[in-house]
């Protein structure tokens, strides 16, 4: 049975520590890759790692390389080049530099790995995705963005520390753009079937909500710069989903369309994710006022598309 590949473009914080989770649960051969002034970083830090093989007890070739041709082949390919936030900077102040970046990224995924499925991490997120995209030129179920595996896993986090639980028997939901305006729903969130409200005060379920909306901010503002143990856990979730055909319903950024009105961009949605890539994106009713949110939201990555496109054309 040929193994699965994975590359991951970027070997910094969040690029590297992918490459780890996904070595621990052996998901298949790993290729990390870097341009070529940081190549050397790439290929010690794929060293370092196979070297944990033995300990660790997994069998996986890991490489390093700047080389995208090393690429070729790959099931799925999980893009966190780009620069990362600093205090004092939301995601949206990275578009500019962070755009070009992705936008040569996919480009170089289109030519080396016309057939893999690609998982979106570069902030902002939904704009990447959406460049991701258009560089690509790949169905819109092989693009898919990174944010409400993360973002649902800090507020399961936060709301386990509140009622004084178990963080597994959390079960949640969030939807929209990744950053302030994502909308978490409380109403679908329970601790082991049993609705948070019946076990928190209103007052605490909306600190928990606003602080998974400010999660990533927070880290910024502790370490100085973005956060990658939690991103990374994410993506490799979303990435076992598709190497394995689990049919996981994981919430990420999806193309929709006539799904919660969106009208044809990537935002984030309850989806299934497997072989196929997003294979279906599940579509809730919302109360007025959870709508009210996620309209708002939409309006916002609709925001940052345009700023996309009139700052490069060609992917308009």
């Amino acid at each position: 049975m040929r193994r699965a590949k994975i590359s991951i473009i970027g070997a910094g914080n969040v690029g590297a520590t992918c490459a780890h989770w996904a070595a621990a649960k052996e998901l298949g051969d790993i290729v990390l890759v870097d341009i070529p002034d940081k190549e050397g970083v790439a290929k010690g830090k794929a060293l370092d790692l196979l070297c944990c093989g033995p300990i660790e007890r997994f069998d996986s070739n890991i490489t390093g390389t700047s080389d995208y041709k090393d690429i070729r082949g790959s099931d799925v390919v999980i893009v966190t080049a780009g620069i990362p936030r600093k205090p004092g900077m939301s995601r949206d102040d990275l578009i500019q530099t962070n755009v070009r970046i992705v936008k040569s990224v996919s480009e170089q995924i289109a030519e080396y790995a016309p057939e893999a499925i690609v998982i979106l991490v570069s902030n902002p997120l939904d704009a990447m995705v959406y460049t991701a995209w258009k560089a690509t030129g790949f169905p819109t179920n092989r693009i898919v963005g990174q944010a409400g595996a993360l973002d649902v896993a800090r507020f399961r986090a936060f709301l386990a520390m509140e009622i004084g639980c178990s963080i597994e028997d959390i079960t949640a939901l969030l939807l929209g753009g990744h950053g302030d305006t994502m909308v978490p729903l409380p109403r679908l969130t329970s601790a082991h079937g049993i609705p948070v409200s019946e076990l928190l005060s209103s007052e605490k379920i909306n600190a928990c909500v606003e602080r998974a909306k400010m999660g990533g901010g927070e880290i910024v503002k502790l370490m100085g710069t973005s956060a990658y143990y939690a991103p990374a856990s994410g993506s490799i979730q979303m990435a076992e989903a598709i190497i394995k055909d689990k049919k996981r319903i994981i919430p990420c950024a999806a193309y929709c369309e006539k799904e919660f009105g969106v009208g044809g961009y990537f935002i984030g949605v309850p989806a299934v994710l497997g072989s196929g890539g997003v294979e279906k994106i599940i579509e809730i009713k919302l109360e007025s006022a959870e709508q009210k949110l996620m309209s708002e939201s939409i309006a916002h990555v609709k925001d940052l598309v345009k700023v996309v496109c009139d700052l490069f054309p060609e992917l308009a």
